[in-house]
């Protein structure tokens, strides 16, 4: 693991330092809307790709998406913002 890998995963208090496939499919869902009601596309697309959910899904894996994700503990007021960036992406 890099030192700034290291960095950012020690800067993780809850939860893994993944993506869950829950929070993967959240962005996906949310980015894919966003795309089909005419929001602009932030990677450059292959030819002939037009499909919002695979758009999504492409630009999650570049992490081409500014978003910061909430973790909450579950019964607590605590809760940790996480920017995407810091988060790896397993397929």
């Amino acid at each position: 693991m890099s030192r700034i890998r290291e960095g950012r995963v020690s800067k993780i208090k809850i939860g893994p330092p993944y993506l869950t496939k829950y929070e993967k499919a959240a962005v996906i869902a949310a980015r894919a809307l966003q795309i089909e009601v005419g929001a602009p596309v932030l990677i450059r697309l292959p030819p002939g790709l037009i499909d919002p959910v695979k758009i999504a899904r492409l630009e999650l894996e570049k992490k081409a998406l500014p978003l910061i994700i909430r973790r909450t503990i579950r019964g607590s007021l605590n809760y940790q913002d996480i920017p995407l960036e810091w988060l790896e992406i397993i397929n």
